[in-house]
């Protein structure tokens, strides 16, 4: 990764580093020097496999699509299996839309503590797989106690546009193994999904959670039982609290019992909406989308709490 290319925020004690070039990737999310992010110390590597790493925006849908073909917004999709823009699950089905790394976003506006920039989706390429022409911006603004990440769809080409868009947010909790990780996540409906991961159709309801990881394996889908939620991870003196804000009506928790991290992915559809249709939400030509999340990271030192938000 050449640093060159990527932006650097500061405000108080809190640092966030965004890559334009490469989907806007974060790539860091340090408090007073201390890492928050996981997936992040070979970025080279994930960008030549295709690979989700740090906070990565899933677009032009999150999670995978249950077949080659969908159809929405009046129109019939057919993608091409060869298509050097797409990524595939170990099951060959379409997997979180275009790549990071093949997302180029163009800035237009810096400061030392925001960020701003552009993705136009109208080339050949992109409406290929995804045919609906709009503009997508995302605003990056870093305060002392608040990281802000702002992502807006305009359908301002003509067209519809369906919203199935998520994020992937990577976390780990400094010094101290997975296994101790304490787990909090609100009454939800779980999803059922089949054996590629797809959503059946059915559902249960879960009830609130609070306890350790352990080896608990996660990989599970979930509809909120309203538009805002909150899910956190706590250990040796950090909570890192993922506030669903706006825009985000199901979740996805994805943390394998034998890897270092936890990521709790808000989603604006649930898994393979394109393909079902299943609650998928169409702005119409000159309607917006906005969606946003945020992050708290709060340390207990003895008697003293540093709380800092992440990500609104």
């Amino acid at each position: 990764m050449s640093s060159s290319s990527t932006v650097c925020l500061a405000a108080g004690d809190l640092q966030a580093i965004f890559w334009p070039a490469a989907g806007m990737l974060g790539t860091s999310l340090r408090l007073r020097g201390v890492e928050f992010l996981r997936r992040v110390d070979d970025l080279d590597a994930a960008r030549a496999k295709g690979s989700t790493a740090g906070i990565p925006l899933l677009y032009p849908w999150a999670n995978r699509l249950g077949s080659l073909q969908y159809r929405a917004a009046g129109r019939q999709v057919t993608l091409d299996s060869t298509s050097p823009i797409l990524h595939f699950d170990d099951h060959r089905l379409p997997m979180h839309g275009v790549p990071w790394s093949q997302l180029p976003w163009d800035v237009i506006s810096r400061k030392a503590d925001a960020l701003a920039a552009r993705l136009d989706w109208v080339s050949r390429e992109r409406l290929a797989i995804f045919p609906f022409p709009h503009h997508v911006e995302m605003a990056v603004q870093l305060r002392p106690l608040d990281l802000e990440i702002r992502t807006t769809v305009f359908a301002d080409s003509g067209s519809s546009v369906p919203i199935s868009f998520g994020f992937h947010p990577y976390f780990g909790i400094p010094g101290m193994p997975r296994a101790e990780w304490t787990l909090n996540a609100p009454a939800m409906r779980r999803l059922d999904l089949d054996a590629q991961g797809i959503p059946t159709g059915a559902e249960t309801q879960s009830m609130p959670v609070n306890s350790r990881l352990g080896n608990i394996g996660y990989d599970d889908g979930f509809a909120l039982s309203g538009e805002q939620a909150a899910f956190s991870i706590d250990g040796n003196g950090y909570s890192i609290a993922v506030h669903f804000e706006r825009g985000f009506h199901f979740a996805q928790i994805f943390a394998p019992k034998d890897k270092e991290f936890i990521a709790i992915e808000p989603m604006t559809a649930e898994t393979n909406a394109l393909c079902s249709g299943k609650g998928l939400r169409v702005i119409a030509p000159g309607e917006q989308f906005d969606a946003s999340f945020r992050i708290e990271i709060s340390h207990h030192a003895g008697s003293q709490m540093d709380s800092v938000e992440i990500a609104r």
